[in-house]
């Protein structure tokens, strides 16, 4: 993966945008590794801002991870093929590709049973002590990065990481054509989980949220429903009741896409006896909740940890109009340090930006 630069000397040097301190990115050089004969070096044209990254930014640190020296950012990404190694069949200079940001060992058992998102020697772009794809070139394996169609666009594949999450929750979760499904949190992940339900088949999504702005586009791109929710645990009950009355049926699957005390104590309580309750988000390393209840009405709770073999169907729901990520780019901004500066500010912002995009020739920061 790319921690480093090229197998040889470049007339352009590469850059990338560097995490370097509390608050501080830096565009500066990037020395690419050489590349490997099941490699591929690949020019980024789209990179997203994930919470993640913006996490990273803010406190150096995201769930256990900690940075503890100077990395490159960025793992939602897309670009155009530049070189390949010498045992590279499928994939040639020009193609346009989205690439799947960790790279696992194949060795260990959890690899071996096909769970490879859970490898514990998983190397994650931007991930510490990972570089990640935030710069004007990098270098990947060549099974990790997936032929974009024609009518796909490279910012459309840089949108299958985080759709990937939202497509990972639902097989996980056995979504369906008679699953009606619950979302918690609008947030971006919760945004794609809808999208990705309604992809599966799942006849009625409801989505609550504590914001106006964030229902209204959940609303837009297809949420039969939408709740405003307060963030008092103390409203959980009367929240229930109108949930239920608004999905005019039981909750079969309940994603929790935000991770917090009272999001799940919802969920758990929404979600009809013998359903399922998904925890996406990660908003508490420790909740409270009243399980209890939950076991006794055998409400399964199930976790998920990033995805796996998850890119050729995003590609074919966006290739097949069947799910569009195009109205979450909001905002797009240009590979320079004023404008990832910039772009970084908005994201954790919040406000109507969704996902974030940098456009000039080089690189797009989505």
């Amino acid at each position: 993966m790319g921690k480093g630069g090229n197998s040889h000397e470049e007339e352009e040097e590469n850059m990338a945008a560097w995490l370097v301190g509390l608050n501080t990115l830096k565009i500066q050089p990037f020395k690419l590794p050489p590349l490997g004969p099941h490699d591929v070096r690949v020019r980024m044209k789209a990179v997203g801002i994930c919470g993640s990254d913006v996490h990273y930014l803010k406190t150096l640190r995201c769930a256990d991870f900690v940075v503890k020296e100077p990395m490159v950012i960025g793992h939602e990404c897309a670009g155009i093929i530049e070189e390949v190694g010498s045992e590279v069949k499928n994939l040639v200079p020009g193609d346009r590709v989205a690439l799947e940001p960790g790279i696992s060992c194949w060795r260990c058992d959890l690899c071996k049973d096909g769970r490879y998102n859970l490898c514990p020697e998983m190397k994650f772009f931007a991930t510490p002590p990972v570089h990640g794809s935030l710069a004007h070139q990098v270098v990947h394996p060549a099974d990790l990065c997936f032929k974009l169609p024609d009518n796909v666009s490279l910012e459309e594949g840089a949108m299958c990481e985080p759709l990937s999450v939202g497509v990972h929750a639902c097989r996980r979760a056995k979504v369906g054509p008679e699953t009606n499904v619950l979302v918690m949190g609008a947030g971006p992940i919760g945004l794609v989980t809808m999208l990705a339900a309604r992809a599966f088949g799942a006849p009625r999504i409801v989505i609550v949220d504590v914001d106006d702005n964030r229902l209204s586009v959940a609303k837009n791109l297809g949420a039969d429903g939408i709740i405003k929710v307060s963030t008092n645990i103390q409203d959980v009950p009367e929240e229930v009741e109108r949930i239920c009355k608004e999905m005019e049926a039981r909750v079969d699957v309940c994603f929790d896409c935000a991770g917090f005390n009272k999001t799940m104590t919802t969920a758990l309580s929404a979600t009809r006896a013998g359903g399922k309750v998904c925890l996406v988000g990660m908003g508490h390393n420790e909740m409270t909740v009243p399980l209890t209840p939950a076991a006794a009405r055998e409400v399964d709770v199930i976790g998920i940890f990033r995805y796996r073999n998850t890119w050729p169907l995003c590609i074919e729901f966006i290739r097949s109009g069947k799910i569009d990520v195009k109205p979450l780019i909001t905002h797009r901004f240009g590979f320079s340090q004023k404008e990832v500066e910039e772009a970084f500010e908005t994201s954790a912002g919040g406000g109507s930006a969704i996902k974030y995009n940098s456009k000039d020739e080089e690189v797009d920061l989505i």
